[in-house]
């Protein structure tokens, strides 16, 4: 089953290709089992109507669906390199088609950041926004450096990333470490409950400001779904009250690819096996990718 049925040749026209990562050997609980969500997340669009809420017919997307990444869960170096594999053939294909990825869990976004940021030109102009209702600063956890915990402090090392070009966005569950690290690197994170103090409008400004300030051009968005409110998406492991909603993020997205270049996003920490038997948290998922792709796309054209 492909994702909406997409096919998985990339051509001369293809934008945007998708791939899932099917691994949470890096997640630090048992209960989630996000290694399922890439395969679910594609299953459930089979019941789901094909135009975007704004009337987008999806099979006009130009989008293909190249599987996932063999993963071996045990061997953590062997399927770094496999993943940055991935991405490396997929530009040798098309180079200047947007790379989409489905975890796992949220140490997946890691090794697709940095191939991305590693091979786009220019560096000083790009910016990566992560939405997480944790700020994965920590610079060890549980089984070490790489753990779904670490995520935000091993793109931070990256050469070319900095405090003026990632933002954190919808944190509100942040253990001491990780607050002393941010105070000290300087680490902007825009907490969940601002959007309530700012509203909404002003929250999404502050967003654009951060990376206009910062003369950011191009964007990597990775989203965590426990940045929502997990009582419309109860399948992850970590479910933080007071998240965003479906349409708070929704709106945001919309205005983040409207006003600047979305070069690569990521949608991660799914847990099909916590999720309601109606599959809400897969549904929006689905939802939540397929809008994305719809607002790039959109904005592809006008650029």
């Amino acid at each position: 089953m492909k994702f909406y049925d997409f096919g998985e040749v990339i051509d001369s026209k293809s934008k945007f290709v998708l791939f899932g990562v099917p691994w949470d050997y890096l997640t630090s609980i048992k209960a989630p089992n996000s290694a399922i969500a890439p395969q679910k997340i594609r299953e459930v669009t089979k019941d789901l109507a094909l135009t975007t809420e704004m009337g987008i017919e999806i099979p006009n997307l130009e989008v293909v669906d190249l599987g996932d990444v063999q993963i071996e869960a045990l061997e953590v170096d062997k399927n770094l390199k496999e993943i940055k594999n991935f991405i490396y053939h997929i530009y040798n294909q098309k180079r200047d088609v947007i790379p989409i990825m489905i975890g796992g869990d949220h140490f997946c976004s890691f090794p697709v950041i940095q191939t991305v940021g590693d091979l786009f030109a220019d560096k000083d102009q790009f910016g990566i926004l992560i939405f997480d209702a944790h700020l994965d600063l920590y610079e060890e956890w549980d089984k070490g450096i790489y753990s779904h915990a670490t995520i935000s402090h091993r793109v931070f090392d990256l050469d070319y990333v900095n405090n003026n070009n990632i933002l954190i966005v919808g944190t509100r569950d942040i253990d001491i470490p990780e607050l002393k690290i941010a105070k000290e690197e300087k680490i902007e994170h825009l907490d969940a409950y601002q959007l309530q103090d700012y509203g909404l409008n002003r929250y999404i400004q502050e967003i654009i400001n951060f990376f206009t300030n910062s003369k950011i051009k191009f964007l990597y968005v990775s989203i965590d779904i426990d940045v929502l409110e997990p009582s419309i998406a109860p399948g992850t492991g970590f479910a933080i009250p007071g998240g965003l909603s479906y349409r708070e993020l929704w709106t945001i997205l919309r205005q983040v690819a409207n006003e600047l270049k979305i070069v690569g996003f990521d949608l991660v920490e799914v847990a099909p096996n916590l999720d309601l038997s109606n599959n809400l948290t897969s549904n929006l998922a689905a939802k939540l990718i397929i809008e994305f792709i719809s607002f790039i796309s959109n904005n592809l054209y006008f650029k």
